[in-house]
């Protein structure tokens, strides 16, 4: 027989018991696995979504146009010996059969496991951990952060990687899932895999196309094995959109409105969060306090911006100094900076999405940079730089990009010498862009230009980060390939924040 451990059981669900045992009527509905999320001192909230056809054009993932009741257990063992928490919640069609259950009153910095249980069937269990209690400092924290999935590109080996390494917390950067019809947006290595149903416009194309992706049992291993924050980026809804203006403008698109509507519904019926949409508007930045020792400030940098400036795109453009320009809108700005004031953490990390730091992609004196990116609304990036001195160690951690990249914030970016404010991590992705390799062949020209660059990699995967009262440890993880599945990972580079002192050093 072989041993129950705690591998055995994330990778599957326990067999049935009286919890939940009964004769099933349904086809197994856990097939999108589960899921916990932004975990505080005392609670975190439990997710799963019911849907036996995962794959189903209507969306609804073959359930009945009916509630279900779902049971649910938290406990502090993984054979659910020390049950600390029961209860039932309703499954519902107008919320595409999800489940989110808030637990509270739990004890502060421990660890958890939960299962799910319906009409005679058992889910997968799950790990889960509350945050430690307030003020306390000397509780270390693995976290772990990704984006950029894009099914057609490839095998989610890295999601699997990623749960080997058994975080404490794992970050979501964005870019979760892919709007585009199968063949559209095809990886420089040929795509591996098909998508189902067309480009993602109405409610049952995103609740088909979450299916699609929740179903794969790597990102499954994922979200079994540590609690998520989420934020989306831009193709979880349109590629490039900024507030309510689609991406490509020029081209109409009057049903965009209904669209992010759509798209937020759906995204919150698929991710483990608290806070619902009212219409299309859904309010994800946040905070995770770990304590003393770290406060994340999960920020959204898609849904009050500005549009793009000179039309988008890499170039060279004047518009994007224009000091009212915003990327993050007047009320999450006020909000961040407010936090970075209040602030006692040790750390301040911040999770966001698109490339923070200046990069110019030409030679010579003409500055291209890209519009989409901080880049284009200079003079938010330059207030947020500046709020960095109300904390002691600031750290920015970067999605969309899908490569790896070091980088020193810099106090002035037209002065290489200037004072390094803060550092930011930007991870690859975890397929988009296919297989990847070591480097560009541009990477020398382009660092030269870039002097603050001090790393890049363009392999598949994502990042670990060990962090401690004295240092934050960061680990660029990659796999060879994405285009079979089983990839083997490797840490393509090793760095260290030391605390007091921004920047990065190699380990």
């Amino acid at each position: 027989m072989t041993p129950v451990t705690r591998r055995t059981l994330l990778a599957g669900g326990l067999a049935l018991t009286a919890f939940g045992a009964g004769s099933a009527r349904l086809v197994d509905p856990f097939t999108l696995g589960v899921a916990s999320g932004d975990p505080t001192h005392d609670s975190v909230l439990l997710w799963t979504r019911l849907a036996p056809v995962p794959l189903a054009e209507n969306g609804l993932g073959g359930m009945p146009s009916r509630p279900v009741e779902v049971a649910w257990e938290l406990a502090h063992d993984e054979r659910f010996r020390r049950v600390v928490r029961r209860g039932v919640e309703w499954a519902r069609p107008e919320l595409g059969h999800s489940v989110h259950v808030d637990v509270g009153g739990l004890e502060a910095g421990r660890e958890y496991f939960y299962r799910f249980a319906a009409d005679g069937h058992l889910s997968r269990t799950g790990r889960t951990r509350t945050t430690p209690a307030p003020g306390t400092l000397t509780t270390p924290l693995t976290m772990a952060f990704a984006s950029c999935a894009q099914y057609e590109h490839g095998y989610f080996t890295a999601y699997r990687r990623l749960a080997e390494d058994e975080p404490d917390l794992v970050l979501h950067l964005g870019d979760y899932q892919y709007e585009y019809e199968s063949g559209v947006h095809v990886a420089p290595n040929g795509n591996v895999r098909g998508v189902e149903g067309p480009r993602t416009v109405t409610l049952a194309n995103y609740r088909q196309r979450y299916a699609q992706y929740k179903s794969d049992a790597d990102l499954q291993a994922a979200h079994a094995v540590a609690p998520w924050s989420v934020v989306w980026d831009d193709h979880e809804v349109d590629d490039n959109w900024a507030g309510e203006v689609h991406s490509k403008p020029e081209k109409p698109q009057p049903d965009f409105p209904a669209r992010r509507r759509a798209a937020s519904q759906a995204y919150y019926e698929n991710m483990p969060i608290r806070t619902a949409p009212r219409g299309a508007d859904l309010r994800l930045y946040r905070r995770v306090v770990w304590g003393r020792l770290a406060t994340f400030h999960m920020l959204d940098t898609r849904q009050y911006r500005d549009d793009q400036a000179c039309g988008d795109g890499i170039k060279p453009c004047d518009e994007r100094l224009d000091v009212g320009r915003s990327m993050l809108g007047a009320e999450q700005e006020a909000w961040l900076l407010d936090g970075f004031r209040g602030s006692s953490a040790r750390w301040d990390v911040v999770g966001q999405q698109v490339f923070f730091s200046q990069y110019d992609h030409a030679s010579g004196p003409v500055r291209e940079t890209n519009l989409d990116a901080w880049d284009g609304y200079a003079a938010d990036r330059d207030r947020v730089v500046a709020g960095f001195s109300a904390v002691r160690n600031a750290v920015v951690l970067t999605g969309d990009v899908h490569a790896s990249w070091g980088v020193d914030v810099k106090e002035r970016w037209d002065d290489p010498g200037s004072r390094t404010v803060a550092t930011e991590i930007a991870g690859s992705s975890i397929t988009s862009g296919g297989d990847g390799s070591e480097d560009y062949p541009e990477t020398p020209e382009w660092l030269a230009e870039n002097p603050h660059v001090k790393f890049f990699n363009n392999r598949r995967g994502y990042v670990v980060g060990r962090v401690g009262v004295d240092g934050f440890r960061v680990d660029f993880r990659g796999v060879g390939f994405v285009s079979s599945p089983g990839a083997g990972v490797s840490t393509k580079g090793s760095f260290l924040i030391e605390d007091g002192r921004a920047g990065l050093n190699r380990v």
